[in-house]
C-alpha cells in the first residue's frame, strides 16, 4: 500500500465524537455537587474528553508534549533576525533540558519527545532526540514548491506514528509544538491561502523582526501566495506548496490522535495552523482539539474560528514549542477530576436547588 493510500485509511478512522456521551457528561455535570454551569468551561473540557474517551470515568493519567523541528528555505529571504542554525542550537538546548518547554513540561508532570522532522544544519550526537529528517529543510516556497508530495505525506505519516506510539504507551493527552527559524513566515503564507484573508493581517514579528525585516516577510508571503495559489486544489497541495516538515508532521499527530480517540492540546500560531490544515484533510478532527493559549501572532486569530473552538489562556505569549500546550496540561487534569472525583447532591446528601440555577 502507497504512503497515500496509509494515509488516506487514518483519515478513514477519524469518526466524530459521539453527542451520547456529551449528552451523558451534561447531565453528570446537573448531579455534581455545584451550581450548575459554576465551573464554566472547565466542564465544557470534561464533557469533551469523557466524550472522547467514551466513558464517564475518563483519565489523564499520562500527557505527552511531541516538538517537531525543521527548517524553512524561505530563509533566505531574509525573514528572520536569526540565523538559521539557531534551530539546530535549540534542538541540542531542548535535548539537554535547558529551554522554556522543559521547564514548563516538568512543571506540568507530561513527558517530552523531541523529533528532527527535517532540520538543516547538524544536530550533536546525544540521546533523547528521534531522528526522523525528512530532508534538511524545505526549499525556498519564494522561488517553487517548499517539497515533493511525497515528502508532505512523508511529514503527515511521521506525526501519524508520534500518535500511535503515544496510543501504545498509554498517553491519553497528547500536545504539540515546534521549533524552525522562520516559521512564522510559512504559517502567515499557509494562514492567507487557507482563510483567503489579506496576507498583511496576518504577519506578525515572531522573533522579534524589526520594520525592515516585517517587510521582507510581507514581501516573501506575497510572491508566496502569487506564485502557487494557482495550483493549490486540496490541503495536500498546500502543505507540499507552502509547508513546512515539522506543520506537516503537527498535522498529522493531530490526525493520528483523533483516529486514536485521543485529546490534543494545540499550542500557539504555528501548530494552530497544522490544526486548522488537519481540519482540512477531515473535518471530524475538530471535536478532538483544544487550543491551549492565544498568541500574540495576528494570524492565529481565524485559525481559531475555523478549528472552531476558543483557547483556554491568554498569557501575551508567542514563543512555541509546546510552552502554552504545556501549561494547560494541568488545567485539563483539573476538569478531569472535578467531574470524576466530586460528590453528587445524592451521595453527599445535599440538596440541590428547586430550580438548578442557583
Amino acid at each position: 500500500m502507497s504512503s497515500e493510500s496509509l494515509f488516506g485509511a487514518v483519515l478513514g478512522r477519524v469518526l466524530p465524537v459521539d453527542k451520547f456521551w456529551i449528552e451523558q457528561a451534561q447531565a453528570r455535570q446537573l448531579q455534581l455537587t455545584k451550581p450548575p454551569g459554576s465551573l464554566g468551561r472547565l466542564e465544557e473540557i470534561a464533557n469533551r474528553v469523557a466524550a472522547i474517551q467514551s466513558t464517564m470515568v475518563p483519565s489523564i493519567k499520562n500527557a505527552r508534549i511531541v516538538l517537531f523541528a525543521a527548517d524553512h528555505g524561505v530563509c533566505a529571504e531574509g525573514v528572520n533576525p536569526y540565523p538559521q542554525s539557531v534551530t539546530a542550537q535549540m534542538v541540542a538546548n531542548f535535548v539537554r533540558g535547558g529551554a522554556a518547554i522543559n521547564a514548563l513540561a516538568r512543571v506540568a508532570g507530561a513527558d517530552l519527545e523531541i523529533i528532527d522532522a527535517g532540520v538543516a544544519h547538524e544536530i550533536p550526537e546525544t540521546g533523547g532526540l528521534i531522528r526522523r529528517a525528512v530532508a534538511r529543510g524545505t526549499r525556498n516556497f519564494c522561488q517553487g514548491p517548499a517539497m515533493t508530495r511525497p515528502q508532505a505525506v512523508e511529514a503527515l505519516m511521521l506525526g501519524i506514528e508520534m500518535a500511535d506510539r503515544a496510543a501504545a504507551d498509554g498517553c491519553k493527552l497528547l500536545g504539540m509544538g515546534e521549533m524552525g527559524i522562520a516559521n512564522t513566515t510559512t504559517a502567515s503564507v499557509l494562514t492567507a491561502a487557507l482563510t483567503h484573508i489579506d496576507p498583511a493581517l496576518v504577519v506578525g514579528r515572531g522573533t522579534g523582526a524589526d520594520d525592515a525585516c516585517m517587510a521582507r516577510k510581507r514581501s516573501a508571503v506575497d510572491r508566496a501566495l502569487s506564485l502557487h495559489l494557482g495550483h493549490i486544489h486540496e490541503p495536500l497541495d498546500l502543505l507540499t506548496r507552502l509547508g513546512g516538515f515539522e506543520i506537516g508532521a503537527m498535522c498529522g499527530l493531530c490526525i493520528g490522535a483523533a483516529a486514536n480517540r485521543c485529546a490534543v492540546l494545540v499550542d500557539g500560531f504555528i501548530a494552530t495552523v497544522a490544526a486548522a490544515l488537519a481540519v482540512q484533510f477531515k473535518a471530524d478532527v475538530r471535536d478532538y482539539l483544544f487550543p491551549a493559549h492565544r498568541s500574540t501572532e495576528p494570524g492565529q486569530v481565524p485559525l481559531l474560528e475555523m478549528i472552531g473552538h476558543r483557547p483556554f489562556l491568554e498569557l501575551d505569549m508567542r514563543l512555541g514549542e509546546g510552552t502554552g500546550a504545556a501549561l494547560a496540561v494541568p488545567l485539563m487534569r483539573a476538569a478531569v477530576a472535578a467531574f470524576t472525583g466530586m460528590a453528587t447532591f445524592a451521595s453527599a446528601g445535599v440538596s440541590e436547588s428547586a430550580g438548578k440555577d442557583s
